[in-house]
């Protein structure tokens, strides 16, 4: 099993957490992302100020990035999943709140009964951002 240990991100945690992501992307058959490895390093040191991230896993095998102002899980990804770290990260982050919401890539089915488990709903479907245009599925949690 693998260590669920949770903590806050700190930077020097920045690039396991965007080898997860960059990885992510590569098992994926639907995910054709445009950016590089570097580019993701660099969105998550942009946002680190402004999110709270938390990592799981010794050495880092998972992360959560949160928006505290609009209440939004931005991404939510494990390296290696079915080992727990996704359930530590989400009751990290469900803790002193009454709700959370996130978007999900319709073709991540996994990721759909990952959130149906944590109590997440269904509540749209919408065309993606601008660069995969990838449908999403906004879910909503409420304590």
């Amino acid at each position: 099993m693998t260590d669920p240990t949770v903590r806050r991100a700190t930077v020097d945690d920045i690039p396991a957490m965007a080898r997860i992501v960059t990885d992510w992307e590569k098992a994926t058959g639907w995910m054709q992302s445009p950016y590089t490895h570097e580019e993701i390093t660099g969105f998550i040191r942009d946002a680190f100020d402004a999110r709270e991230i938390w990592v799981a896993g010794a050495p880092v095998e998972a992360y959560l990035s949160y928006d505290p102002e609009t209440g939004r899980i931005g991404g939510i990804y494990c390296a290696r999943p079915g080992k727990g770290l996704g359930k530590a990260l989400m009751d990290t982050v469900k803790k002193g709140r009454t709700s959370i919401w996130l978007h999900t890539h319709v073709p991540n089915e996994a990721a759909q009964r990952f959130y149906k488990r944590e109590g997440f709903v269904e509540v749209s479907r919408h065309d993606g951002d601008l660069h995969d245009k990838i449908r999403e599925i906004r879910m909503e949690w409420s304590a």
